[in-house]
């Protein structure tokens, strides 16, 4: 796909988007379009890993010609989800996939029901599986029955089914293993939303350009990472950015504070292919649950929340994040108290980047006493970048 082509498909996106508008404001539309994109994602992945089982079997059949009803379609059926489940970590039956869904919709069925449950079945596939935790409540934020998307049943049933017609109409690519036309178009969608999100778009998104330089940074002379970790890594972005400099990156680490975002980031890591057996993004307050406190990492990034409140109790002067500069960022600003965490989580041979505010440079009190010591004892700071 060009460049040119790539780009008319994330417009034709945002329009479908647009639909979806309403009365919804652009966060909540985004976790509705993004999510019928994500699972869009999911029945062509399990689509293409079922044919190619289906193929090695010397089968003429193809996964959505499969019937349920038919006792040799059924234990075929069992055996592809359980190692779809093993292999991509989900599955999907043929009366679940995104187009078959689609199609019901286009021909004025009512598929609300059946999408829901489709929806938290794949959740269910992953019950006692390795991928569990990545799957766990993944489509919370997608409420079907929600009078955001129409006053009644009939209204939203013919809303979300002209949103899934026309996604069904759209070639992802997913066969192309060169590019990742889903992923450039995923993200094109979060950086659209976050610029009409104003200032809460941070919470989710840097935009490419600062992202990118991040990434640079900490990738600088080397083709792999064993680790790369962002402490309030909102959608995953700034982590596939970081990917995206290398060859590989072993594991991906990260976590978020929202609940939302970090359902988000899962669906971002998976939509870009990355396994989920390769990355760990946990749901918690970093600077107060720390979720990977015991590693250390090679690469670290973040673009925390600026100027964020946290407690700054004094009990974390025994922490051994904060310990040894014998004061702690003041609660109106926690900015410091990021760049405390990021160090302590930091390998010795590790390269760590984070975006802060200016007043970090120059704010007295205790951020003063931290600076120093970052510059006089630590000696870490290599360069600051206005």
């Amino acid at each position: 796909m060009t460049q040119v082509q790539l780009q008319q498909l994330q417009k034709h996106l945002w329009n479908i988007a647009n639909d979806l508008r309403g009365k919804m404001g652009a966060d909540e539309f985004r976790d509705y379009i993004l999510g019928f994109i994500f699972y869009k994602y999911l029945s062509e992945k399990a689509i293409s890993f079922a044919n190619e089982l289906l193929q090695d079997e010397g089968l003429a059949e193809k996964y959505h010609q499969l019937d349920e009803n038919n006792p040799d379609h059924a234990e075929l059926i069992d055996g592809i989800k359980e190692n779809s489940v093993e292999e991509v970590g989900y599955a999907l039956a043929p009366k679940q996939l995104f187009h078959t869904i689609a199609e019901r919709g286009r021909q004025g069925e009512f598929i609300l029901d059946e999408l829901s449950n489709t929806l938290r079945e794949i959740e269910r596939s992953t019950l006692g599986a390795e991928s569990e935790d990545d799957f766990a409540n993944l489509f919370e934020d997608l409420d079907l029955n929600s009078t955001k998307l129409g006053n009644n049943a009939n209204d939203r049933n013919e809303l979300v089914s002209k949103v899934l017609t026309h996604l069904d109409n759209i070639d992802f690519d997913l066969s192309n293993s060169e590019s990742d036309v889903l992923g450039d178009a995923y993200e094109y969608l979060i950086g659209e939303f976050a610029s009409g999100a104003g200032k809460k778009a941070g919470e989710f998104y840097t935009p490419q350009t600062v992202s990118t330089l991040l990434a640079k940074i900490v990738t600088q002379g080397k083709e792999r990472l064993r680790s790369v970790y962002d402490p309030t890594c909102g959608s995953g972005s700034l982590l596939l950015r970081v990917k995206r400099e290398v060859q590989d990156v072993d594991m991906i680490y990260g976590q978020e504070m929202n609940r939302t975002t970090y359902n988000l980031a899962r669906m971002n890591m998976i939509l870009h292919d990355v396994h989920f057996a390769k990355f760990d993004i946990k749901q918690e307050d970093t600077l107060t649950r720390p979720q990977h406190i015991d590693q250390r990492f090679e690469a670290v990034v973040a673009n925390p929340p600026f100027s964020a409140k946290w407690s700054a109790d004094p009990i974390f002067l025994q922490d051994e994040r904060f310990s040894r500069f014998g004061k702690l960022a003041p609660s109106s600003k926690a900015d410091m108290a990021f760049v405390q965490h990021m160090l302590h989580q930091l390998d010795h041979n590790g390269t760590m980047a984070v975006v802060l505010p200016h007043g970090v440079l120059f704010r007295g009190s205790s951020e003063g006493v931290i600076r120093q010591y970052l510059i006089e004892k630590l000696n870490v700071i290599d360069a600051v970048i206005g």
